[in-house]
């Protein structure tokens, strides 16, 4: 196995061969065997160990046996203690949700801190046998069914095309001594489940399975990687980037016979998961919404529009002082005395000092708000200007407003108020620019 191993790093990692990696090192048998591999390869490794004191003395016991081997072979290594109980109540998780949150977190603070280029886990065949057939039997698309990553940003997984039986028999004949994990034993959680009463059955039918498994994973990634082609090409026909949001054109999406597909390709990696009502939104009247815990799906009119959720509260304001150079909210607006008006744009604005009140304020719109549009005769209410300018909701939620003594001077990045701006003739010119 151990020339196997070397032999598929270099092929699938060879980059890895001068990195600092650091190794998740649980004290398990997997764990072990990956460890035992990179040492006797001589690359610059460091131990990652977690105790998630979910064992009692069994998790301590683990912590120990992992600090021993580390200082017995002279490699550095952290250690870290969890309340994984307490952390998974707090942010309403499984315990595997909450350790798995921790752990990746963790290392994620130590590749930076350290200054270390990867993590390296000990994911193996069997590893993805079991997430195939979880992810099948909770429903999933064609991505939930093409196993586990082996790179995915900076966490690599070398040992996927090992098995369980592979890793153990290599264990023994090298004498790599590890834990076990008194948990492995329990049907408590489904992957253990699947592990002890579904797989040796699969393996029963066919003593070939290990690599039938690996030419069906490697023809699923093959036609995932159609999908994510042919989703690519119609996004760039069907989807208008903007700054903060994206549209998706409803009438060109609704030509396409799978459009439901499309959606789903584009909006899972947002965190979107309420599909059928995704799918409603296309034939819903305008307003209607779908939340993902950071995004939310809009439509409005002839569009479907993403956008970041916004948690600002809509009562928040920010004051400009007289002496203000800058004031930084969602957007930055930088405030500056000039001599003359130059470059206006609608992100740039001049106004007559002796005209306004400080403090100025910035906060959202509010019913019944008006103002007097530049080169318009008479005042508009502003949702009217957002009715006419087709302001989306999210548009309008999103929308800022310079004021001075509540009256409106600009709709920030938009329009300004005729009473307010600047011109030749103006004494004290303040200019403000939003960057």
């Amino acid at each position: 196995m151990q020339k196997q191993f070397q032999d598929q790093l270099q092929k699938q990692f060879p980059y890895l061969k001068d990195k600092k990696l650091l190794l998740a090192i649980s004290g398990g048998i997997d764990s072990m065997v990956l460890l035992y591999l990179f040492h006797e390869l001589k690359f610059d490794i460091t131990v990652a160990h977690c105790n998630f004191s979910l064992r009692d003395v069994e998790s301590d016991a683990d912590e120990e046996f992992v600090k021993s081997i580390c200082e017995s072979l002279k490699i550095a290594y952290y250690i870290q203690k969890f309340d994984t109980n307490g952390f998974a109540y707090d942010y309403k998780l499984s315990i595997q949700l909450a350790a798995r949150k921790l752990r990746y977190d963790w290392f994620s603070e130590l590749l930076s801190d350290k200054k270390l280029d990867f993590v390296l886990t000990a994911h193996h065949l069997d590893d993805e046998i079991e997430t195939f057939l979880i992810n099948l039997t909770r429903g999933t698309g064609l991505e939930g069914l093409t196993g586990i990553p082996a790179k995915n940003e900076k966490t690599i997984r070398p040992l996927l095309k090992f098995s369980r039986e592979q890793i153990d028999t290599f264990a023994k004949e090298n004498n790599i001594k590890w834990r076990e994990d008194s948990s492995n034993a329990s049907n408590k959680y489904l992957r253990n489940k699947l592990r002890h009463d579904v797989v040796p059955i699969l393996k029963e039918l066919n003593p070939s399975f290990m690599n039938s498994f690996q030419n069906t994973l490697h023809n699923l990634k093959q036609s995932q990687s159609l999908v994510d082609d042919a989703s690519l090409i119609v996004y760039r026909k069907v989807v208008q980037e903007e700054e903060h949001q994206k549209k998706i054109n409803i009438s060109e999406l609704i030509q396409l016979g799978n459009y439901e597909a499309y959606l789903f390709q584009w909006l899972k990696p947002l965190g979107f998961s309420a599909w059928e009502d995704i799918y409603d939104l296309v034939e819903a009247q305008s307003g209607k919404q779908v939340f993902s815990e950071n995004f939310v799906l809009l439509k409005d009119r002839e569009y479907l529009i993403v956008s970041e959720r916004n948690f600002e509260n809509k009562h928040d304001i920010y004051k400009i002082e007289k002496d203000s150079l800058e004031v930084n909210f969602s957007l930055k607006i930088a405030i500056s005395k000039v001599d003359n008006i130059s470059n206006l744009t609608n992100t740039t604005i001049f106004v007559d000092e002796e005209k306004i009140s400080f403090p100025l304020v910035i906060r959202k719109w509010q019913e019944g708000d008006f103002f007097y549009p530049s080169g318009m005769n008479g005042k508009k209410k502003v949702s009217k200007y957002f009715k006419d300018e087709k302001f989306s909701l999210i548009d309008k939620q999103n929308q800022w407003l310079l004021c001075s003594n509540d009256e409106i001077i600009w709709i920030i990045n938009h329009r300004t108020d005729q009473r307010f701006i600047a011109n030749n003739k103006t004494k004290n010119i303040i200019k403000l620019e939003t960057k």
